[in-house]
């Protein structure tokens, strides 16, 4: 983020800037998460959760690498807390709660998976109390139900959620809750690291410390490098692979650090609920499936909140 400007005239303005366009930053970068598994899906035709998740991983390391090695001199002060900070974002967070998604996907109920992740906000908020010490701006809880409001109705309309409980609760729901509660947790760890490193150190620091935590795991489930599929097969995984990683992957966390960077973890938790509505968009574009008035108006309730979290944000940085 740009440097506030030291002029005493235009002093509201400038801190009013930054903090709208952080805020806004974590929506886009989450917002790039909605077309993800439009490439994990069709890799999950030829590879385990695991190999995806690794070779992902593999392409991030190539660009993420000499950034590193550009901000070596941030990893020369770093202590406990921030090397546990380090393991939570990069092996929670990137690593074992990307396996979960993945993994959530192969199976079970679908609209019970995106449910559960519209439980991550809580355990962000929740963590960002504890460890950041944030304290929540007023109408926050009002906002929030808002929030999570619109995104049950992109999600499921006017029906319930699920027929049974053992559907809801089945093998592909534990994994997306754990998915969900990694990920809340890496959004305050981030916040965190981001208090005495550039976004670009955390970022890479994200995707390279995953990496061996990831070679383990998949060398330890057996024939880590079979791949299933017909001819043209390893084609199709490259250019979806390469895709997955540079935009919801690489393009997506650089975007969404640099606005984490002046967004509280509390107000950025929501912002991620940007994922739905693209979600509901892809549906729309990619598989013709109509927009319902439902999702209408749960696209209005988390822009709305959206929007009055931003507002308060900026309000609060201008005192």
């Amino acid at each position: 983020m740009s440097n506030v400007i030291k002029s005493t005239a235009s002093k509201p303005a400038v801190r009013v800037a930054p903090m709208r366009s952080g805020f806004w930053l974590v929506v886009l970068g989450a917002a790039l998460w909605g077309v993800d598994p439009l490439f994990r899906i069709i890799l999950l035709k030829s590879l385990t959760s695991s190999q995806i998740v690794l070779l992902e991983h593999l392409v991030l390391f190539v660009a993420a690498a000499p950034v590193l090695w550009r901000h070596r001199a941030e990893l020369k002060g770093i202590r406990m807390k921030q090397l546990g900070a380090i393991l939570a974002v990069a092996w929670g967070g990137s690593a074992i709660a990307t396996i979960l998604f993945t993994k959530a996907l192969t199976g079970g109920d679908l609209n019970s998976v995106l449910l559960l992740q519209k439980l991550q906000p809580l355990f962000a908020i929740g963590l960002a109390a504890v460890v950041l010490k944030e304290r929540l701006p007023r109408n926050f809880g009002y906002l929030l139900v808002l929030a999570l409001g619109g995104t049950y109705l992109l999600t499921f309309g006017w029906t319930l959620p699920f027929g049974n409980v053992h559907g809801f609760v089945g093998k592909s729901s534990l994994y997306a809750l754990g998915a969900a509660a990694l990920w809340g947790g890496s959004t305050v760890m981030g916040r965190y690291l981001l208090g005495s490193m550039k976004y670009e150190t955390v970022t890479s620091l994200r995707f390279v410390v995953a990496l061996p935590l990831l070679i383990v795991i998949t060398v330890n489930e057996g024939n880590p490098w079979q791949i299933h599929g017909g001819a043209g097969t390893g084609a199709l995984i490259a250019v979806n692979l390469l895709l997955q990683a540079l935009l919801p992957g690489l393009l997506s966390m650089l975007l969404y650090y640099k606005g984490l960077n002046t967004t509280k973890a509390s107000y950025a938790t929501l912002a991620e609920l940007s994922f739905p509505m693209v979600g509901v968009l892809i549906n729309w574009i990619v598989y013709q499936q109509l927009v319902t008035l439902p999702q209408i108006i749960g696209f209005a309730f988390i822009w709305t909140a959206l929007y009055l979290i931003s507002s308060q944000e900026s309000r609060q940085a201008s005192l």
